[in-house]
Order: C-alpha cells, then structure tokens, then sequence
C-alpha cells in the first residue's frame, strides 16, 4: 500500500510555492482551458464550447487548477511511490505566500532549470469558497471548496503558439518546497535520505536558477 503523506507549510521555514510551471501531464490531472477575447465572452454570456480564435483575436488566457485538498498527488521518487495531499488551509496559504513574495512570473517548462519564461505572468488567482457560485463556473469549470485556481496571461508567441496551441502543455504544476508528515500518525517523513536529499536538490536548484532566495530547504 502506498503511504500518503500531507504537506506542511510554514513559511519561515520553507519557501512554498516558488514557481507554476506549464506542463503536459499535470499531476492533479485537470487541464487549464484557452480563452480568446471573444471566446471568454461568449463562455460568460452563453456558456458555449471553448474554441480557439484567430492569432489576431486572443487574450491569450489559461485558466486552470493549481491544487485541490485532499486529493492524492502521486509521486515516484527513484522507485519510491508514496501520494501527497494539501489540506484546504496549506493550500491558502500557500496562494496567498506566492503572491506576497512575488513569484507570479516564474514559470518554465515542464520544470526545466534551462526553460525560464518571459511574457507570461499570473493575473488572477482565488480559492474557491462556494463550487456551485464560484468564478471558474463562468469557463465551465468546477473544483470543491477551497480549491486554487489561477489564470496565466501568456503574451509570448513563442509559448503560445509552440507550446499552448500545439498541446505540448495541458496544464499547470507547480515547483515547491514543503514539508511531508505522514497523514496517520502525523510522524516526520521516514523516505531514504537519498530521496530527501535529491527532492531538495532539485527544488534548490530550481528555485536558484529562476533567481529566487530561498530559505531553509526541507522535504
């Protein structure tokens, strides 16, 4: 059986959410929608199918989901599988700490250390406090209460159109470091220290190649 552990945030121990990258297969497994200008209009008036408009045309929007409680995250660390879950109030905190520190412009791509990038920024971002009045329902979305979702305004062509338009990226994921506790028992996450070590190193080095300080590094 596969061991759940929950993420722990403090931020004067950690550093959060650092980062929202665009990628393929997001883990949560929910995929953000495209606007054009027109398009969002039409999905607010009349709540008809997004499709994609002229070049021209396009807002360039990405709505979608960035973490939603309790749902299982599954992780496989070097052989090592193990789920991680976001309690509601982690989650809000950790929204609100990307913001106040500043971190709504970096992005990469699937992760990539050598793929910062520029012209894409967070606009929007809120929790949701009712699913059935919430905002997202307007793009005929729909999360449970206390879910983060976000919208990037993508003004690259390079990104838009290589990556957005073309499907090779479908949805957000974001780069974080967090503590874990096992869900049962609340103990400290008993994984190998050479997972520890290199779930930190990764998020180091991440978060030292998008120019960000970070504080004490913990897994």
């Amino acid at each position: 059986m596969i061991t759940t552990y929950e993420a722990v945030f403090n931020e004067e121990d950690v550093s959060g959410v650092f980062g929202i990258s665009l990628v393929e297969s997001p883990a949560t497994k929910e995929y953000f929608i495209q606007l054009s200008e027109d398009e969002k209009k039409q999905v607010i008036e009349k709540a008809t199918e997004i499709k994609l408009a002229t070049a021209d045309e396009e807002q360039r929007l990405l709505v979608g989901l960035v973490l939603e409680p309790n749902k299982p995250v599954y992780r496989n660390q070097d052989g090592e599988e193990f789920n991680i879950v976001f309690n509601e109030e982690t989650i809000k905190n950790l929204a609100h700490s990307f913001f106040m520190n500043d971190y709504h412009k970096n992005s990469t791509i699937e992760h990539d250390m050598e793929s910062k990038i520029s012209d894409v920024a967070f606009v929007e971002s809120w929790t949701v406090a009712d699913p059935k009045k919430d905002k997202s329902n307007a793009y005929g979305l729909e999360y449970p209460k206390g879910s983060w979702v976000i919208a990037m305004k993508v003004k690259s062509d390079e990104v838009w159109n290589d990556y957005v338009k073309t499907g090779k990226v479908q949805g957000f994921s974001i780069d974080a470091v967090v503590k874990l506790k096992k869900v049962n028992n609340k103990k400290e996450v008993k994984m190998s220290d050479n997972v520890i070590e290199k779930l930190k190193k990764g998020a180091n080095e991440l978060a030292i190649k998008l120019g960000l300080k970070i504080g004490r590094a913990h897994v």
